[in-house]
């Protein structure tokens, strides 16, 4: 498939931003807004508890995004009914969500612990499904299928945290798993009729912008639903925070400015048929060590790109052959 001469009005996701924009997919899925509810299920991962390795990825600090009211220390279905509560009041026409089992890796324990937690989230007549974040090395076919058996009736997404495909990054982070356990755990997923997400992080130690693109052109041969892109963000307390200190030139630090830049070459070349969650991330500043696209807030940063999208008049897939 390639996109080179789309109509003037509307482009093949059937609206007309200049990206497949996760928000209207979910629109026309649903038929109306749907709101992520984030619990925090206490799972942990298989690089903190001394399976694979201790001290987990040396950028995560989990706190430095969870919301307020997503705490492990509550039962889940208090979690669910503040978050519904808390987004019922800031976004008026959501009427429907999604329980988002966020934090760590929310498939790293026995088959029927999951069945306790999922299955309790999706107890609420308001939830419409579940999106469920994890690693690639925490999935088996056990859970697949049961998962599958799930997505018969509700939406469920399997959201890896993937990062990047360069092995060589994915060992000095200390992820526990290489870029081929990823993509064949992708593969499966989609075989198995769930919707497959995956979260990759732009400037990460030791990779220039070559090595992105790269992890780029990868993405699009994989059968992915939706992607979420995030740039590095130096979190307090963490190894990386350290090394960022020592070395700050092995880290990419991108400038709003060649951020928007990139991100707009980078969807170019991207598989237009790709689903594109988030372009960026953000958190406190009382989290972060080093430079952050200037603290401006995620809907800024969005209406920047899609101006530069129009005023270049390009759009995702563009060059994709």
């Amino acid at each position: 498939m390639s996109i080179l001469d789309p109509p003037s009005s509307t482009f093949p996701w059937g609206h007309s931003r200049r990206y497949n924009s996760y928000s209207e997919y979910i629109k026309k899925l649903f038929g109306g807004r749907i709101q992520k509810v984030a619990v925090d299920a206490g799972f942990t991962c298989p690089n903190r508890d001394g399976s694979k390795g201790s001290g987990g990825c040396t950028y995560c600090n989990n706190n430095a995004f969870n919301p307020s009211y997503c705490d492990p220390i509550k039962p889940i279905r208090q979690q669910i009914e503040e978050g519904i509560e808390f987004h019922a009041r800031r976004y008026r026409r959501a009427k429907r969500f999604l329980v988002y089992f966020q934090p760590f890796s929310n498939t790293y324990a026995p088959l029927h612990v999951l069945k306790e937690k999922f299955e309790e989230a999706l107890s609420f007549p308001d939830v419409a499904g579940l999106v469920i974040g994890t690693r690639p090395d925490c999935v088996d076919e056990e859970k697949l299928e049961y998962l599958s058996r799930l997505a018969e009736k509700w939406y469920i997404q399997v959201e890896y945290g993937v990062e990047t495909h360069c092995n060589a990054t994915l060992e000095r982070i200390n992820r526990g798993h290489s870029a081929e356990v990823a993509e064949a755990m992708i593969r499966k997923t989609h075989d198995y009729g769930i919707h497959t997400g995956a979260h990759y992080i732009f400037g990460l130690p030791g990779e220039d912008i070559d090595e992105m693109f790269r992890t780029g052109e990868k993405i699009s041969t994989l059968p992915l639903d939706s992607v979420k892109f995030h740039q590095l963000q130096i979190v307090k307390g963490t190894r990386m925070a350290k090394e960022f200190i020592e070395k700050p030139k092995d880290c990419h630090s991108f400038t709003l400015e060649n951020y928007i830049d990139f991100i707009i070459r980078f969807i170019e070349k991207l598989n237009p048929a790709i689903v594109i969650e988030r372009f960026t991330s953000e958190m406190p500043p009382r989290f972060l060590e080093g430079p952050n696209l200037g603290l401006i807030r995620y809907d800024e940063v969005l209406r920047r790109i899609e101006a530069e999208l129009e005023k270049r008049d390009t759009w995702q897939g563009k060059y994709y052959a």
